[in-house]
């Protein structure tokens, strides 16, 4: 059992765009009690891949059966497959409808032994913070490098990749398979806290701002809070905005951990 109780919570906003294509949800496994699966995705151009990402994500989890403990290498198998599953049928959509889409995927993993396991594909952001700061925030980084390496490209050639369709790094792109990097930590304890973002809502902000605010407030108020700056900022000019906010908090006293 582990030492602290889970708030959750997820917000969003339509910026100035037509439509809402950002999709989030927090998900529990049919076969995998006390496992919790967050997935956020930023639709490009419509909400179709990004509603598949969803869809998929819950039929994988809901297969899943992590026995005694998954390792961290097996929970990021299951990241990996749902983003593989969804690119499938995207890229299947795409032929039969004669319309391209394309999603970004942030998916976080919380198991019952203090492990977190997360997988990113796009502009879509991850943040993890502890005690008030940010100790990790997912970015291109990785992508570059597997770019450099895989596909032999120089370094300012792998940093372009957001302007070639060739190189872009999205579900449903029919020229490339996703790369999904992984990301890991374990001894998970109160204090701990996850942000899911799109990029409407993380563009806006820094690292530090954004501990502060995840750190200090509810998830509710955090994420009121988070929208209305990121509305100013943008000054009207902002995409849809939107966000999942995990933090562990100690349980009070008498009360069961989770």
């Amino acid at each position: 059992m582990t030492p602290y109780k889970i708030e959750a919570g997820t917000a969003q906003h339509i910026g100035n765009r037509p439509q809402q294509n950002d999709r989030i949800a927090f998900l529990t496994g049919a076969r995998a009690p006390g496992y919790m699966l967050a997935v956020l995705s930023d639709g490009i151009g419509n909400a179709a891949a990004s509603e598949q990402v969803l869809h998929t994500a819950r039929q994988v989890f809901d297969e899943f059966k992590p026995g005694e403990h998954a390792s961290i290498e097996r929970i990021a198998q299951l990241l990996r497959d749902i983003v593989s599953e969804t690119h499938l049928v995207i890229k299947m959509n795409a032929v039969a409808s004669k319309t391209q889409s394309h999603a970004s995927f942030i998916g976080l993993v919380l198991t019952p032994h203090g492990d977190a396991v997360w997988g990113q594909v796009g502009d879509s952001r991850l943040y993890h913070f502890h005690d008030g700061d940010c100790v990790t925030r997912t970015g291109d980084a990785e992508y570059i490098q597997h770019l450099m390496a895989s596909d032999r490209l120089p370094e300012e050639a792998a940093k372009n990749h957001r302007k070639s369709k060739l190189l872009l790094n999205v579900l449903g792109n029919s020229r490339k398979d996703p790369y999904v990097a992984i990301g890991s930590c374990s001894g998970l304890a109160p204090s701990d806290c996850f942000l899911l973002a799109s990029d409407g809502l993380w563009h806006f902000f820094t690292d530090a701002e954004l501990a502060a605010a995840v750190s200090r407030a509810s998830p509710r108020q955090a994420s009121e809070m988070l929208i209305n700056k990121a509305g100013e900022r943008s000054q009207g000019k902002g995409g849809n905005c939107s966000m999942g906010i995990v933090k562990l908090v100690r349980p009070a006293p008498g009360a069961p951990a989770v």
